[in-house]
């Protein structure tokens, strides 16, 4: 999950066309579901950062991240700039600081070089912003004529699932870091009838409904919602396994160019890739280096780090395919007894921790077949949670799409550059996941809590 998705709030838009959220939502209970949310976010940030010590806090672990000081005060910043003074109309609080922590105007790798707030100042700062928005959001009008930055909470549950988003791109900062362990987290639970499912899943063709019009706090690449036709396919009840993976690697899938995008190919032979990110091999065992912990790779569990083109090598090498965007989504959302989208694999409720590993519960993808109460319609599971899912597609905008609240979210980001990965991972809070939820990154990237499931035509 990239953070370059975060501009100044001088650059927001309020178009007429951004759709309005649906009826009957209580602005008392939105307003609840932005505290929560918030509070659920910044408990998050302050585990984050204070599980470690001010040199770790301030040090580049890869110049692919920014330091975890970076990110801390950008989440402030991007809060006072959005809540404070978008929605609140206050004075802004440091007004000289937001250039340091414009996402566009430096580079991660450029970010260490910058004079950034030290680690106690940056606390204060993001602790005296939320302070303020929590008054804010106390006194804002969230009801259906307002604002379309205040309407059903809107701006605050952006700023809730922003810095939620941060806090992933903090944890995969942590899984990069060499020093000591900082983070741990019990295991999360067992499969119990992983062995009797099927290997694939048939999802029959015809029309269903893909992104959302009705989602308040959705984003703009999520909307409006509009009728998809999709054929008839078969899709992987599960992701593919580490075990799965590791087959691949021992057919030569690493030196066989035939499965590989010729980008892909190119990517292995510049960095002489032969196994997933963090994996490496001990005589005859294949071993994987998770937030400090050197461990044998699990064969049962989804693979992980691993880039689109990887995912898409071992789809040809396995005689099938990477699914599109339409088919994931029709397999995660649609149900055929009624016809419906619901807003997760098992319905319209939020998550709970018997149907999706989120949240950081775990640090660790659950196992194969895990999660029977998290299955769709279709027979899929895992398809919220555990890992990010690569698509075929590349992250285009849905038909009617309007930028809202700023272009820099998702508009300058279309294009063939990037692919998109559905699903969340078990890095992902449930704010920022959902069944029309869209991530996108760059086919070759590695560190993020990426694996996939693949399909075929039916």
């Amino acid at each position: 999950m990239t953070d370059d998705r975060t501009p100044s709030a001088s650059s927001a838009t309020a178009p007429d066309g951004f759709p309005p959220s649906p009826g009957g939502h209580d602005p008392e209970v939105l307003r609840r579901r932005a505290l929560d949310a918030l509070l659920t976010a910044r408990a998050r940030t302050t585990a984050l950062t204070d599980s470690v010590d001010e040199g770790e806090l301030t040090a580049q672990h890869s110049p692919l991240m920014s330091p975890l000081v970076w990110d801390l005060a950008h989440i402030g910043n991007q809060e006072e700039q959005w809540l404070l003074r978008a929605v609140g109309g206050r004075e802004a609080l440091r007004p000289e600081i937001d250039g340091l922590y414009d996402a566009f105007e430096h580079p991660r790798a450029a970010r260490p070089s910058l004079p950034l707030l030290a680690p106690a100042e940056a606390r204060t700062y993001a602790s005296d912003v939320r302070g303020r928005a929590l008054d804010i959001l106390e006194a804002a009008p969230l009801h259906e004529g307002g604002r379309p930055l205040e309407r059903a909470g809107f701006a605050f549950g952006m700023i809730a699932q922003h810095e939620q988003q941060h806090d992933e791109t903090m944890l995969i900062t942590h899984q990069l870091r060499s020093g000591p362990v900082a983070l741990t987290a019990p295991a999360p639970p067992e499969p119990t009838d992983a062995a009797s499912l099927p290997g694939e899943v048939l999802v029959p063709g015809g029309p269903f409904t893909m992104g959302t019009s009705a989602e308040p706090w959705a984003l703009d690449n999520e909307r409006p919602a509009h009728r998809r036709e999709v054929a008839a396919f078969h899709l992987d009840t599960a992701p593919v396994t580490c075990g799965a993976y590791r087959r691949f690697i021992t057919d030569g899938g690493y030196t066989d160019p035939r499965w590989w995008a010729p980008e892909g190919w190119d990517m292995v032979r510049e960095h002489g890739l032969e196994a997933p990110l963090f994996w490496h091999r001990d005589g005859g065992q294949w071993l994987r280096r998770r937030f400090g912990v050197t461990e044998p790779v699990p064969d049962d569990e989804p693979v992980l780090h691993v880039s689109w083109y990887e995912a898409d090598a071992y789809a040809r090498w396995a005689g099938r395919r990477l699914p599109t965007e339409a088919e994931w989504e029709k397999a995660a959302r649609h149900d055929p007894a009624t016809g419906r989208s619901l807003r997760y694999p098992w319905g319209d409720t939020d998550p709970t921790p018997e149907q999706a590993n989120l949240g950081q519960r775990h640090l660790r993808p659950a196992r194969a077949g895990a999660y029977p109460a998290g299955r769709a319609p279709s027979g899929a599971g895992q398809l919220i949670g555990d890992v990010w899912e690569w698509t075929s597609s590349d992250f285009l905008p849905y038909p009617g799409f309007v930028a809202f609240p700023y272009r820099e979210y998702s508009e300058v980001f279309f294009g063939p550059g990037h692919k998109v990965l559905r699903g969340g991972s078990f890095a992902v809070d449930q704010v920022a996941c959902r069944g029309t939820f869209r991530n996108w990154d760059l086919p070759v990237r590695r560190q993020i809590f990426s694996g996939f499931r693949t399909a075929r035509d039916a």
